[in-house]
């Protein structure tokens, strides 16, 4: 690829800044309607205040190229993948757009509502079946919040028992929001330790179980972890946490690689949270909205958060020829010992629209094909990349393959200059620096939607760059040479961000 590969147009301006006085996008005819007493009073109308004067055409050309200067996954592959930028089919929009959905309000009676709420009475049917859980909540509006309300769960369920359990045990390869999590809802976090190959140290999975013994609440746990890596051990694990009374979380973030393959709670969990813009294709990125569904085994059904949608019986209006009557239908309602709301209404009704339309275009069949193709997506890029880049543990990966910019380092190029250079090639940077647990990380998700050509593209471009570290390392150091705004100060961007002109 020609180093003067140009992956974005130049900056462009504020709209004020493109300002012309006089200059108008849309000319009106003059009112003929008789100006309302309710207007407000001519001095408090500020003429002096400066908004842009724009033709049609200005405005158009401005934001067609706004848009351009956004990295999205309709112009650009994204090696994060399923974690922050999944393959959102249009179709989906499409579904939620329909005035049925997207012109129903939150307070319409239930009895005004029944074809939303089949909606969302699917989609929990669809996510307990595919978990293998006994029941669902859509009540929580992210993933963060659905790891919560998952661990208030167990919390609730333990009090009811009246079984003080204040501590939860966490892998050292967790996700950062698991401890977090846990500490929130008002438990002590105590690490386990991961062996060298990547799964869970059993030896010191006992050694905590037995120091803590009937303090432990639960283990949290991600399948497949943030190493790319399914657990061998998971049953095991589980039937060593449940013998010693306490629960198992499931963190569901990488659920897209078991999709069709294992239920999870075949695998001994209790409850997981479920992220829909990583396995089911809801947008995600700039902060929501989102979704965070939960699923838990039978006897933390009465637990969940409200609302819950359920089938109830409901009386008919008697009727000349069959007289009195009853039928089924949905309600909103109140599991019986519920842990309470999360947020306003039902959640983020539009999100759970989409993932149902997902769910029911792809059906089990295609589901199941979506993780073969993520696994097998992962490991070509694995193989194509293992002599040029170290691999964090040498094994078959799942969605996601983690190596180390170790080798780079040591030339003199850090893993944030490669993923600096990755900008030059045209593509978004993976996520780095992550799992903590290893030096130099690189965390390559290219998902299932992608091409054998543009993993090879990809391949090549980060064969090239590792090149470059080997004989160049300086032109890493510069890099992005080709993006509208060079290398900032992301510690100064991130804690004193300028949000106005």
């Amino acid at each position: 690829m020609p180093e003067t590969h140009k992956t974005q147009p130049e900056n462009e301006p504020l709209a004020i800044a493109l300002s012309r006085p006089g200059r108008i996008g849309v000319a009106l005819p003059a009112s003929d309607v008789p100006a309302s007493p309710d207007a407000p009073p001519r001095e408090l109308l500020r003429d002096e205040l400066r908004l842009p004067e724009l033709s049609q055409l200005d405005v158009v050309r401005h934001f067609t190229r706004l848009s351009q200067l956004n990295w999205s996954i309709d112009t650009h592959m994204y090696p994060l993948g399923s974690c922050t930028m999944k393959l959102n089919p249009k179709v989906n929009d499409a579904v939620a757009s329909m005035s049925g959905f997207a012109q129903s309000h939150p307070m319409q009676p239930d009895e005004d509502a029944q074809g939303a709420l089949a909606v969302m009475h699917g989609l929990q049917d669809q996510l307990a079946e595919i978990t293998g859980m006994a029941g669902t909540s859509l009540a929580p509006m992210a993933g963060a919040q659905g790891e919560l309300a998952g661990i208030l769960v167990i919390k609730a369920y333990l009090d009811s028992l009246g079984n003080h359990r204040p501590r939860i045990l966490v892998p050292d390869s967790a996700h950062g929001t698991n401890p977090a999590t846990a500490s929130m809802a008002g438990f002590e976090v105590v690490a386990v330790k991961s062996r060298d190959d990547g799964d869970m140290d059993l030896d010191d999975l006992r050694r905590a179980l037995e120091e803590h013994g009937h303090a432990v609440g639960a283990l949290m746990i991600t399948l497949p972890s943030t190493l790319g890596l399914f657990d061998r051990n998971i049953v095991q694990i589980a039937e060593m946490v449940h013998a010693h009374g306490g629960l198992m979380y499931g963190d569901g973030a990488n659920l897209n690689a078991m999709l069709g393959q294992v239920k999870p709670g075949d695998l001994g969990f209790d409850v997981m949270h479920i992220n829909l813009h990583k396995t089911f294709s809801t947008p995600h990125g700039g902060g929501g909205p989102g979704a965070g569904p939960i699923a838990v085994k039978e006897h933390l059904l009465p637990f969940l958060p409200t609302p819950h949608v359920r089938l109830a019986p409901h009386p008919l209006p008697p009727s000349p020829s069959s007289g009195e009557g009853e039928a089924e239908r949905y309600v909103l309602a109140e599991p019986e010992q519920s842990i309470g709301r999360l947020g306003a209404f039902h959640g983020n009704f539009g999100v759970l629209v989409r993932a149902y339309a997902y769910i029911r275009s792809l059906g089990a069949d295609g589901l199941r094909t979506i993780s073969e193709a993520a696994v097998l997506n992962a490991n070509y890029v694995q193989s194509r990349l293992r002599d040029a880049y170290d691999l964090a543990h040498d094994r078959r990966c799942m969605h996601e393959v983690v190596f180390s910019g170790r080798k780079q380092k040591s030339q003199g190029a850090k893993t944030l200059d490669i993923a600096k250079r990755m900008i030059d090639y045209g593509y978004h940077p993976p996520t780095i620096y992550f799992p903590l647990v290893v030096d130099e990380a690189m965390m390559v998700e290219p998902t299932e939607s992608e091409s054998k050509e543009t993993l090879d593209a990809f391949c090549d471009a980060m064969l090239k760059i590792a090149e470059e570290a080997a004989t160049q390392p300086e032109l890493l150091h510069e890099a992005p040479h080709h993006a509208p705004l060079r290398r900032l100060d992301e510690a100064t961007a991130a804690r004193k961000p300028v949000l106005r002109w």
